[in-house]
Formats: C-alpha cells, sequence, structure tokens
C-alpha cells in the first residue's frame, strides 16, 4: 500500500466521504454512473472506488443482476462504502491494487475509475491491468482531474489562512472537475 493510501485512516475516511463527497464527487459520479449504465453492462469493476460514491449511483442504475465489484487499496474506505448498502444489495468488496487486478482476464463488461487513476503509481500498468480484465468489447470509463475547475486552488488557499506555518496538502494535486475517457478493449 502507498503511504499516500495508508494515511486515509481513523476519521479521514469518513471526513472525506461527507465533507468533500458532496462538494468534489457527487455530480461527477452521477454523470460517470449515468454513462456505464448506458452500456447495459453484465459484469462492472471498479478500481480505486474509495467510500463508494460511484459504487453507490451504479448499484442504483444498474439492474440487481449486474455483478457489482468495488475495490480500493485502503480498506478503510472501503468500511465507509460498505456502509451504504444493505447486506442484501449484491454489490462485492475487495480490496485491490489496480495496477495488479486479482481477476481472470476478460471478466468484466464495464471498469470504472473516478479519480484515482491520477494517483496510480504505475498508470501504464494499470492500464494494461484495465486492458486485460476488460472482455472483448468492453469499456473503461474514468476521470481524472484536468485543473481547470477553481475549487482545489480556492480550498488551498482557505486552508493555508487557517494553518499557515502548516498547511493541509491534500489539494496540491487538484480537485479540479473531470475529463472522462472511454476506452473500448479489444
Amino acid at each position: 500500500m502507498s503511504d499516500e493510501a495508508r494515511g486515509f485512516v481513523g476519521g479521514i475516511p469518513e471526513n472525506y466521504d461527507r465533507g468533500l463527497g458532496p462538494i468534489f464527487f457527487t455530480d461527477c459520479a452521477e454523470h460517470t454512473a449515468r454513462l456505464v449504465a448506458g452500456y447495459a453492462p453484465l459484469r462492472v469493476l471498479e478500481t480505486g472506488a474509495g467510500t463508494g460514491i460511484v459504487t453507490r449511483r451504479l448499484r442504483d442504475l444498474l439492474p440487481a443482476t449486474t455483478r457489482l465489484i468495488a475495490t480500493d487499496l485502503n480498506p478503510p474506505m472501503l468500511e465507509i462504502a460498505r456502509k451504504k448498502f444493505r447486506s442484501d444489495e449484491p454489490v462485492e468488496f475487495r480490496q485491490a491494487d489496480a495496477m495488479a487486478l486479482p481477476f481472470a482476464d476478460a471478466s468484466f463488461d464495464a471498469m470504472v475509475c473516478q479519480f484515482s487513476a491520477q494517483f496510480f503509481p504505475d498508470k501504464e500498468k494499470s492500464y494494461r491491468e484495465a486492458y486485460r480484465v476488460l472482455a472483448p468489447g468492453g469499456r473503461y470509463v474514468f476521470s481524472v482531474v484536468d485543473g481547470a475547475h477553481p475549487h482545489g486552488r480556492i480550498a488551498d488557499e482557505v486552508a493555508a489562512q487557517f494553518f499557515p506555518t502548516d498547511p493541509p496538502q491534500f489539494y496540491r494535486v487538484g480537485t479540479g472537475y473531470n475529463k472522462t475517457t472511454r476506452l473500448r478493449s479489444r
């Protein structure tokens, strides 16, 4: 597990979900989940699922017969995600590294990753893994920060006012809105 992922423990996952989720991730999750649902996949893998913001929308929009697996490198984040689902809802949570996915070749019709791919240490390896686990004709829908949205800069400036000698560094990687990319396999 990367040092960055290890830091999201204790109350951080809950605060991340409650504080940042509605501001930065919910609207994009809606867009992403609708896009994926429009492809009518039977088997969906989400990597970098975090606290399950996209996972929740996917489960709401996809038929109950669609197999949905949400993965993340960080178990405490997945624990927050699990709490968003009833025990009878068909969703599976697994700790997994997007650069070494524990799934067979051609296992999924769609793969989703919202705002996590930019943090993967070896992006090329993660893309090869996505290609490997996608069935022929499968789709990889992912969003990354493009830096065009001012939220990250504004949040940095406000936080720095309260912590002038040691401002939080979370936003340094950017929190602007996304560019959604759709890749087809094979």
